[in-house]
């Protein structure tokens, strides 16, 4: 790659791994003859503010070095200046615990990534923008509300030093706790919203959630759609019966399991949710979501 790149590394990412795997691999990088300015975090919302400060001033090249969080806060530094200003571009170094995103393009994270890196190896994405009460929000993977955003605060808040498996004990976790609610709704040209129960919704621009969960597996990054997961209100037994099938997909076959591709979607929401954004966990009056289609490019 030509351009000068700006490698954005937040080195708590992975419980810390990150900071101790980052340098060897941007040296790496480098030996490839890859122009890199390096620029480390070390609060929460610092990738924002060196993407949108960078992209101010003429940078069109990034790299998230840590995990999904750290692609948010940059995606999120980027727009929405970036709709209307210049297509940047988004490669991944992927040293943090969730690392969703990237699993729909390769399972074998960094040398992949690495490699989309060297080769400049591109392709369209679609932003998803969610308007809510106090502004708008930007994401590239999924957001989600009920059974889905439970389990990422769990995890994150309890369990987030054990990766993967504090995953899966977060979802345990929540499982006994079961909680079925409605999130009123309607998308494209529904006449009425929607008030049913359901265990979650989620409004995906790619496939995976938690690391391996293929939470909706219609969904493309660049078909200008938002790949929308509706699962009814289901009991204990049955998510117990059906928990395996969120990680080959297979979920949206159950009879309470509704997949939709839309555009847009609207909320009449009766106070703020707590919602999962790209594995950010925010308590939020969501009012809208629609796509900016192709506005990104992504290195994979």
């Amino acid at each position: 790659m030509k351009a000068k790149v700006l490698a954005v590394v937040n080195p708590a990412a992975g419980g810390g791994r990150c900071g101790r795997l980052a340098n060897a691999a941007l040296e790496r990088i480098r030996a490839s003859n890859v122009e890199l300015e390096v620029a480390e975090t070390s609060a929460p919302g610092d990738a924002t503010r060196i993407a949108r400060a960078a992209y101010a001033r003429g940078q069109r090249h990034f790299l998230a070095v840590g995990g999904d969080g750290t692609s948010y806060e940059i995606v999120n530094g980027l727009f929405p200046e970036a709709a209307t200003r210049g297509k940047p571009v988004l490669g991944f170094l992927p040293l943090g615990t969730g690392n969703s995103f990237l699993r729909d393009f390769t399972t074998h994270g960094a040398e992949h990534a690495m490699e989309a890196l060297l080769a400049c190896r591109r392709q369209s994405c679609d932003v998803l923008r969610l308007e809510h009460a106090r502004g708008e929000l930007f994401y590239i993977n999924l957001l989600s509300m009920g059974f889905t955003a439970n389990v990422t605060a769990a995890a994150n808040r309890r369990f987030k030093a054990l990766g993967e498996l504090g995953y899966l004990l977060a979802v345990l976790l929540c499982l006994a706790r079961l909680e079925r609610r409605s999130f009123p709704l309607r998308a494209d040209g529904d006449a009425v919203f929607d008030h049913r129960r359901c265990l979650f919704l989620t409004f995906n621009n790619s496939k995976f959630t938690g690391g391996k969960m293929m939470i909706a597996p219609k969904a493309s990054t660049n078909d200008g759609l938002i790949d929308y997961v509706r699962w009814g209100p289901i009991g204990r037994v049955g998510l117990l019966r059906n928990l395996p099938k969120l990680f080959d997909g297979s979920h949206v076959d159950h009879p309470l399991a509704e997949c939709r591709a839309v555009q847009r979607v609207e909320f009449a929401l009766e106070a703020p949710v707590d919602v999962m954004i790209d594995g950010e966990v925010l308590t939020l009056d969501c009012r809208r979501i629609d796509v900016l289609p192709g506005a990104l490019d992504v290195l994979v």
